[in-house]
């Protein structure tokens, strides 16, 4: 199964990482609001996908997540603008 990872940004324009096999579908659960939503994404809508890209298995998709957690907000708004490259 092939895993991606994504960032969502928030209405107090703050970033928010995870990781999913289906983005659409798990950007459709946060933005429902619902049980599904990330906790840190309650309260915070509107939403808005704001990058994602492909990571391999469910390890490395984690890994990978990890690292953009790690990043400066300022790096991470280069990532979403294409002038970053993690992969």
């Amino acid at each position: 199964m092939a895993w991606s990872v994504y960032l969502v940004r928030c209405s107090d324009d703050s970033l928010y990482t995870g990781i999913a096999t289906d983005v659409s579908r798990r950007f459709a659960e946060h933005q429902a609001q619902g049980a599904k939503t990330a906790r840190y994404l309650r309260g915070r809508a509107p939403l808005a996908l704001v990058f994602h890209c492909p990571a391999g298995d469910r390890s490395a998709a984690l890994k990978l997540e990890y690292r953009i957690k790690q990043l400066p907000k300022a790096d991470k708004l280069r990532l979403v603008a294409g002038e970053l490259q993690l992969l």
